[in-house]
């Protein structure tokens, strides 16, 4: 079985990083765990590397800002029963599991998720799923955790066979890195276990880069999608990883090539030790312009902010059309230029 790297001695043997005790520290705070796909695609010779840069502890993650939350998106503020959180009225999210295979640098609950994550046991998991049954309005379920797909095979089937039974649920979404840092765990048999429902699958894949769309990687997307599953991609906008438009285009054509619908592109959250990820909403909607100029319509993801204490996610994109005070609508095209239109 594939060894991960889950200490700084780890890290150290494998030449990524010199012990400190910033890092001790660090690693003592927030989880670490690097699989042996993302060794793989770090490159040492590059101090800047954006692989790495993701998943490598930090000492500046013990710098800790007024305006960072412990739960920056508010989940327990919207959570009914455990497990369950209730945002918007037609969907919710299921939490399973709050182990990954890897541990993100900059995740939004890393307050939350670690080795020690354990999933709902039985009682819990049916109370989550009583909820959902017993409220009407619930069009899709999101599973998400953690990362649901470290379930086994078996009990993603059962999961899903729950869902399934419940009447008003029609699309069932799955939020997963597994297929880009673990994909060998992306079997044909937890491909079908997925898909089988009688509901819409949906799986919402996570990537930053285009170097992580590994042949392994893309290996995985293609077993999904013979099973039927529908892809989509989440990115989250990351200072020294993917903040240009370039690096941006590079990836969102890749997942495009490879039957990944770009979805969302994410502004980072106000988690705790994460200011040297963040870019600027101005930031954010300068490149989402640039990419307008030169990338398909299909490879075009939606820049989106989660608004600090669960108030709920909005584009934040740019703006191409205003209204000019009495002169009708006024439109922006992708170089800057701005255009009358009637009416």
């Amino acid at each position: 079985m594939a060894k991960t790297l889950r200490t700084i001695d780890d890290l150290a043997g494998a030449r990524l990083l010199s012990p400190s005790p910033a890092l001790g520290e660090v690693a003592a705070r927030y989880a670490v765990a690097l699989t042996e796909d993302v060794l793989r695609l770090i490159d040492r010779t590059d101090p800047d590397d954006p692989i790495a840069r993701q998943f490598l502890p930090d000492a500046r993650e013990l710098d800790t800002r007024p305006e960072e939350l412990v739960d920056p998106i508010g989940d327990e503020t919207h959570s009914p029963v455990k497990g369950v959180v209730h945002r918007y009225p037609d969907r919710v999210l299921l939490k399973p599991i709050l182990a990954c295979p890897v541990y993100c640098r900059f995740c939004f609950r890393r307050e939350f998720v670690g080795p020690g994550g354990d999933a709902l046991d039985e009682a819990e998991l049916a109370a989550a799923i009583a909820y959902i049954a017993s409220t009407p309005a619930i069009w899709e379920v999101i599973v998400t955790g953690g990362d649901p797909l470290m379930l086994s095979p078996r009990r993603i089937r059962a999961l899903n066979d729950a869902l399934a039974a419940i009447p008003h649920v029609e699309v069932v979404r799955w939020h997963s890195r597994v297929p880009i840092v673990d994909p060998g765990r992306v079997t044909e048999e937890l491909a079908a276990a997925l898909a089988a429902t009688g509901k819409t699958v949906w799986l919402a894949v996570h990537c930053n880069h285009a170097r992580e769309l590994s042949a392994e990687a893309t290996g995985a997307l293609a077993r999904l999608r013979r099973a039927g599953i529908a892809l989509v991609s989440q990115t989250v906008l990351l200072k020294g990883v993917n903040d240009d438009a370039e690096t941006l285009a590079g990836l969102m054509r890749k997942l495009v090539e490879h039957g990944v619908k770009p979805y969302y592109l994410h502004l980072p959250d106000l988690a705790p030790g994460t200011s040297h990820f963040r870019t600027s909403i101005a930031e954010g909607r300068a490149i989402m312009q640039a990419l307008r100029g030169r990338l398909s319509g299909l490879a075009q993801p939606t820049l989106v902010l989660d608004i600090p204490g669960g108030y709920g996610k909005v584009p934040a994109g740019p703006a191409y059309v205003e209204d000019a005070l009495g002169a009708g609508p006024v439109i922006t095209d992708p170089a800057g230029n701005t255009h009358p239109y009637p009416g």
